[in-house]
């Protein structure tokens, strides 16, 4: 039975953690041993899959010694892990993990294969990264990104080895669509952090609120431990005097029963790789609005006017415009829904692990 370890920084709720659970899922059914190796544990995680075991990699929280001394001690940790498990494979997910992976599994002749979830630029953001990453991903076995724009990024001799794989849906997202009335709100889901960009969705709601008085915003998901734009958004939203029609949702565990009856999701990220938000309320069949983010996730999944809207970065006016579009249009919305509804079908859990499959193992 070949051992499989994933390394990320932790399951929270993220989309690069949702295809780190899902997939340590579907090699447990197929038979590997699952090994997660987290950084530390956080609040609001995805449950740990059954029959998977998890290690924290880290016993010390950042800050609580020099920071030459706490990188020692991580990286020390993170290769003893690898020296006494014996991983057959192991896969990194994001950023600094991508790095650390590499560098801490270096001449145990383990396999390493390293995800880049975001716009690369986004996630490997300060020159040293840029370097260490172009530099050290030449030992990874395979680099795993999501779209066409993100394989650009690497230099001719690591596109070589870099293969574009899809997000997989959550089985919970695949529900024929609802074809009854349709709670009159529209949603967002997403960190509360200033690259989601969630001020500009309640500005372009504020625009339109008085056109339609029973519509409702309803905006999904926390802060991060770094970053935390709530308090900003509500005062925004107590200013515009939207304190009855916005809510803050926080985050949920019944997503798609939260998300099923609503009329219209929008994203207004500044950058994503490809977002699960935007793929799963595609699924429930919802009428989407998304910016169009580099690296090209959204522009990837949408044909615009045909499954879902796309409208440029930081355009509050485009994006006014396209809710009073679908709003006017009903039989728009219901195009629009029911043909990203299909998205199911091309990013069906099964088919999608068993690419990553044939990819690691």
């Amino acid at each position: 039975m070949k051992k499989i370890a994933f390394y990320i920084n932790g399951l929270g709720n993220g989309g690069a953690e949702r295809v780190t659970v899902n997939l340590a899922r579907h090699f447990v059914q197929k038979g590997y041993e699952v090994l997660l190796v987290t950084s530390r544990v956080r609040a609001d995680e995805y449950e740990q899959p059954e029959g998977t075991r998890r290690i924290i990699s880290e016993t010390i929280e950042p800050g609580s010694m020099n920071p030459v001394s706490y990188f020692y001690k991580r990286f020390k940790n993170i290769r003893t892990i690898w020296k006494t498990e014996k991983p057959d494979v192991i896969v990194c997910f994001i950023g600094k993990c991508n790095v650390i992976g590499l560098i801490t599994s270096w001449g145990l002749k383990i396999p390493v294969y390293v995800a880049v979830r975001n716009e690369p630029t986004k996630e490997y953001p300060t020159k040293v990264m840029r370097f260490l990453s172009k530099t050290l991903f030449a030992r990874a076995k395979t680099i795993i990104v999501q779209t066409e724009d993100a394989k650009k990024y690497f230099p001719k001799y690591l596109q070589r080895k870099t293969v574009v794989l899809p997000n997989s849906l959550d089985t919970r997202f695949l529900l024929p669509r609802f074809e009854g009335v349709r709670k009159n709100e529209i949603v967002s889901v997403g960190r509360l952090v200033e690259c989601k960009n969630q001020k500009m969705l309640i500005d372009a709601f504020s625009a339109i609120a008085d056109e339609y008085p029973e519509l409702r915003l309803k905006i999904y998901g926390n802060g991060t431990h770094n970053e935390d734009t709530r308090g900003e958004l509500e005062k925004q939203v107590e200013t515009l005097h939207l304190e009855k029609r916005v809510q803050f949702m926080g985050h949920c565990n019944d997503m798609p029963q939260q998300l099923y009856q609503s009329r219209i999701f929008v994203l207004t990220s500044d950058y994503e790789g490809m977002p699960n938000a935007l793929l799963e309320s595609m699924a429930l069949g919802l009428a989407c609005i998304s910016t169009d983010c580099p690296c090209g996730g959204p522009r990837t999944v949408i044909q615009d006017g045909e499954n879902g809207l796309l409208i440029p970065l930081r355009d509050t006016k485009a994006l006014e415009t396209a809710l009073r579009r679908i709003l006017a249009a009903p039989e728009l919305e219901h195009k629009l829904g029911e043909n990203a509804h299909k998205i199911g079908e091309t990013l069906a859990p099964d088919r999608v692990n068993e690419a990553w499959e044939s990819v690691i193992i």
